[in-house]
């Protein structure tokens, strides 16, 4: 077993602090990683406070995990000790059902995540990014160019992909008319995602004070949300809207404003269900109300390729580690722009 320390939660009431535990022995398709950087998710913090009811303690969160390869199996083939590599919020699934076989691992009945699993090499629950190292199978490691900066694209491994995904699903284009609601982790990457696909991008903001920042990460345009005269000056010319927003909030108000066969994609979770939606507003235009979660391991990368190659990546705030409860209480507030990300340097035994 390898010997690993890093922050855990021990309970839903205290702050996360120094815990030391154990991973498991690397197999010949491992790779143990040197953790460098890991973002902070808004989900660590339903997980750290057991706000989704299924958490198990000590848990040690974080699945937006960059570092470098510190050991490999014998079988390991595709990766090398120095290489920078990431890890997303999934580290293991079955391999043989139909959603694997279609590189959909994310909705396979036995995917394993990150941290708050079971692991099925051991049976005990898998521990997350906010440590020193891990051990993932080689299928489930991700490459990582070193032409970006390598803490700023930790957040690409949820954030990024939860929005990356929805939109190449769909095929958005040059042309489209997509809007995005909310500017916060998830919503400031889907600005620059649609801005980079080529479609004409619209950010929906409730706060005046995010404007300028919406213009500068890429969008054409801002509308304030509550403004029902600028909301109506768009009814029916969307092609596209992505949700990032985690609140109940009125649904309708958005599908109003898609053209016909238009659709609205929901990846935001919120606490309390959404109040129900006009099922005219769907019928009588043939809209869709979709869903979407992150991508499997190969979109994934495919996401990062596109990076890569169009210079995007997360605006981060780097912490120490011990700063992270702090960070936690500041991102209940919105008060960061837009992700936190840890520096693992700073993380002592």
């Amino acid at each position: 077993m390898l010997k690993s320390y890093g922050y855990a939660a021990y309970n839903p009431q205290t702050p996360l602090r120094s815990f030391n535990f154990e991973r498991r022995d690397p197999t010949a398709q491992d790779i143990v990683i040197e953790i460098l950087y890991c973002g902070v998710c808004h989900s660590d913090i339903h997980q750290a406070r057991n706000e989704w009811k299924s958490s198990s303690y000590p848990m040690v969160p974080g699945h937006e995990i960059i570092g470098r390869v510190s050991a490999t199996g014998t079988e390991v083939s595709n990766f090398k000790i120095g290489d920078p590599v990431g890890v997303g919020c999934m580290v293991d699934s079955c391999g043989v059902c139909g959603d694997c076989q279609e590189h959909q691992e994310q909705f396979c009945h036995a995917a394993v995540f990150t941290y708050n699993s079971p692991d099925k090499h051991t049976g005990k629950i898998t521990y997350g990014g906010y440590s020193n190292q891990i051990v993932v199978d080689q299928r489930f490691v991700l490459h990582i160019s070193e032409n970006l900066d390598l803490a700023a694209v930790a957040p690409l491994l949820c954030a990024g992909i939860t929005t990356y995904s929805p939109l190449r699903h769909w095929n958005i284009k040059a042309g489209d008319k997509v809007g995005i609601v909310g500017l916060g982790g998830l919503g400031h990457m889907g600005v620059k995602f649609a801005h980079a696909f080529g479609a004409h991008t619209v950010l929906f903001t409730t706060s005046t004070h995010k404007v300028e920042d919406a213009l500068r990460l890429g969008a054409d345009e801002v509308v304030i949300s509550k403004n029902i005269d600028e909301m109506q000056k768009h009814a029916q010319s969307f092609n596209f809207i992505l949700d990032t927003v985690a609140a109940q909030h009125d649904l309708d108000q958005y599908l109003s404003l898609l053209k016909r066969d238009g659709i609205l994609c929901l990846v935001g979770v919120p606490d309390y269900p959404h109040p129900t939606p006009s099922v005219a507003n769907l019928i009588f235009k043939r809209r869709s109300l979709v869903g979407s979660l992150i991508g499997g391991i190969q979109e994934t990368q495919e996401m990062l390729d596109f990076c890569a190659t169009h210079n995007i990546v997360a605006d981060i705030e780097l912490i120490d580690i011990e700063k992270i409860n702090h960070a936690y209480e500041r991102m209940l507030k919105s008060d960061v722009k837009y992700r936190f990300v840890i520096d693992m340097a700073s993380l002592t035994a």
